[in-house]
């Protein structure tokens, strides 16, 4: 048996191995370890990015929960404000409303009363016609004259 050649080839090449084999696992161990390091140097830098994502999505969910909250507040004001506005705008068409009406009660009164003056002017002018006609025909030329002249001197004594 130690002197069978194939035995010292198994020999040699069991020893071959062992020795090959402890550098070869060494680095395949090393290898296996590296790669074992950058994955879970991934899984941390994933972990990171996934926490910043959360983070970043809670930020923008907080934001737009304050937008909307503004938004709310300005439709408020806005609604506030149209009240606002509509009731003043009532006062004014009522205010308006209410002097022309005014105006047009002073217009009919002041047409009224012209009216009435130009009735009394007629009035005055008829009765003044009437009058003159029947002192025309009731007076004769001396009691006319007469009238006359009593009546330039009274009208001395009423302008003084």
């Amino acid at each position: 048996m130690f002197e069978d050649p194939t035995f010292w080839v198994a020999v040699a090449f069991l020893v071959f191995v062992v020795l090959a084999a402890r550098p070869v696992s060494g680095a395949l161990a090393g290898a296996l370890d590296a790669r074992s390091a950058r994955i879970r140097s991934e899984l941390e830098e994933a972990q990171a990015l996934r926490e910043e994502a959360q983070k970043t999505v809670a930020e923008f969910k907080r934001k737009q929960h304050d937008a909307l909250k503004e938004a709310e507040l300005i439709l408020d004001h806005a609604m506030v404000e149209a009240k606002r506005l509509r009731e003043r705008s009532e006062r004014d068409l009522e205010a308006a409303l209410e002097r022309r009406e005014q105006a047009a009660l002073d217009k009919i009164a002041q047409a009224e009363a012209q009216a009435l003056q130009e009735v009394r002017d007629q009035a005055i002018e008829v009765a003044l016609m009437a009058t003159a006609k029947l002192i025309a025909e009731n007076l004769g030329q001396e009691r006319s004259g007469a009238m006359i002249d009593q009546a330039i001197r009274d009208l001395s004594g009423k302008l003084h």
